[in-house]
């Protein structure tokens, strides 16, 4: 059973354009990324998957550099580039995680893989009921599932964010949600890169840790003891995936 770990990127953001590339504390936004998921205990390989657009070349020299596993394709059709990168690195379990969420938890990650695998599930995510903190979303889904969603998703909306398909069909898939315990419920909480904003809180996260290895419950104990800073980004919208 091969878990592949697909981190979608590209450098063409409409909102904070270049953002996986910028620096915190002399690492890109996208080394958090990748770094923090090669701490999971279930995953077996990482994929960068990019688009063919000339501005992600860039991305591509980026893997290359980090040694990391890559495939590029469609920008606009994301969930064609994820079908397409799944099936070239023979993926029985995908695992889905964005590349604007520097703050991804390895062990919340390797929660919802074990619920996936344990419950037998289609499909499993931390954000069916929202309780976590944005930021730390993660799918998991099996192939099969994917090339349900490849060959049936027609709405651009679904195609841009590859699993709509899915939740807009609960009877045809058995889903399974993982959802925060008390102290970690915390749906209020804005960690994901979207804005300068954005950029700004999870800067002055990252710099007050000494390393990559703090958990989801030091940054809520960081974020509770200076309740000032969630005011930074407290009045970013985020974004319809239908829009």
């Amino acid at each position: 059973m091969n878990k592949v770990a697909i981190v979608q990127a590209r450098m063409g953001s409409t909102r904070l354009p270049g953002k996986v590339l910028k620096k915190i504390k002399d690492r890109f936004v996208l080394d958090y990324v990748i770094d923090r998921l090669r701490m999971c205990k279930k995953i077996d390989h990482i994929v960068l998957a990019t688009t063919i657009n000339k501005k992600d070349d860039k991305l591509q020299q980026y893997a290359i550099n980090k040694k990391l596993e890559y495939y590029r394709g469609s920008e606009e059709d994301v969930l064609a580039r994820y079908f397409n990168a799944a099936k070239k690195h023979q993926a029985d379990i995908i695992i889905r995680v964005t590349s604007d969420c520097p703050l991804i938890d390895p062990e919340i990650v390797d929660k919802v893989i074990q619920i996936h695998i344990e419950k037998k599930a289609d499909y499993t995510a931390n954000t069916i009921i929202r309780s976590y903190p944005r930021g730390l979303d993660v799918e998991v889904f099996n192939f099969k599932t994917l090339e349900s969603c490849f060959k049936n998703a027609k709405k651009i909306y679904q195609r841009e964010h590859v699993t709509p398909y899915v939740r807009a069909n609960p009877d045809k898939f058995n889903i399974e949600n993982l959802e925060a315990n008390f102290y970690l419920k915390r749906p209020d909480i804005r960690i994901t890169l979207d804005t300068k904003e954005d950029f700004k809180l999870i800067s002055k996260i990252i710099n007050f840790f000494n390393d990559i290895n703090f958990k989801t419950n030091d940054v809520i104990d960081f974020l509770d003891q200076n309740p000032e800073l969630l005011k930074i980004n407290k009045n970013i919208k985020q974004k319809d995936i239908r829009e």
